[in-house]
């Protein structure tokens, strides 16, 4: 009646059902896209969910994963780049040399701590954030939100950094030139922790580069993308962006895709 061969109908329906099955395991990738990408607060974009779906057992390419995140309107957070200074060095305070020399690559935790100030926007007045970095996990390991630029600032979030990791003697702290970690309180403070003491040459931000990478996304996925009513909002938020995500949670491409804690408990594991 239909004029087909009895081959030609069967093949017609394997067709049919493979057709099927691409549709449904189609619709089922992109369902889970879109939960990684709202479940991580729109912050990946195609790279790391690619390797997410692949270490769930999903066969996919990041171009695929790309074409449907950009067909259903998925974009990564992005923001323009707003800059506040907030390094002084004219000042006549010790000046230590540069140990680190743009020589990012370390071979263990707590051997190099990198740090910086930088600023964030707040409805209720201006805050800054200290951050100290683990060179080799890209941990934070400590930080400080405040209302001012100064030395107690830089101080807590190194004193919160030591609390926290209890270094050997002997680690390379890395920052700028800025007063607050120039000044005599904050030297001392190094010399009672055994710590070499490194600053980057001046007006070259790029031998403090991972740190300065560190509050870049921290402005892009996070800072820019909120609206800090209160200084007490922003000390809630930024402590959950900060000790829940990005130490937690974050894949890193340089880490082999595993947050700071997931590569620093792996490199703990391999040694012991």
């Amino acid at each position: 009646m239909l004029k087909v061969s009895r081959s030609g109908y069967y093949k017609w329906l394997s067709e049919k059902a493979n057709l099927n099955r691409y549709q449904l395991r189609r619709k089922a990738l992109l369902a889970r896209i879109s939960w990684l990408f709202h479940d991580n607060k729109k912050r990946y974009g195609s790279p790391k969910i690619t390797d997410t779906l692949r270490k769930e057992g999903w066969q996919v390419s990041t171009r695929l994963v790309s074409k449907l995140m950009k067909e259903n309107g998925m974009r990564s957070c992005v923001a323009k780049k707003f800059r506040v200074c907030t390094t002084d060095s004219n000042h006549s305070n010790p000046i230590a040399p540069n140990l680190l020399k743009q020589n990012f690559k370390t071979t263990a935790p707590n051997k190099v701590w990198v740090t910086d100030i930088t600023y964030i926007p707040c409805r209720e007045g201006r805050l800054y954030l200290a951050s100290v970095l683990d060179l080799y996990t890209r941990k934070i390991v400590g930080w400080q939100l405040g209302d001012r630029m100064t030395e107690d600032l830089v101080l807590a979030a190194l004193d919160n950094a030591y609390a926290a990791q209890k270094p050997k003697h002997k680690l390379i702290h890395h920052s700028d030139r800025g007063s607050q970690y120039t000044s005599d309180e904050y030297r001392k403070r190094l010399k009672k922790y055994r710590m070499k003491a490194s600053m980057s040459r001046k007006g070259n931000c790029y031998d403090n580069a991972c740190i300065e990478s560190f509050h870049s996304v921290l402005k892009k996925e996070f800072v820019y993308c909120t609206k800090f009513h209160t200084k007490a909002q922003a000390q809630q938020e930024m402590f959950e962006y900060i000790e829940l995500f990005y130490n937690r949670k974050r894949i890193h491409g340089t880490l082999g895709y595993m947050s700071p804690t997931q590569f620093e408990a792996l490199y703990y594991k391999r040694v012991s």
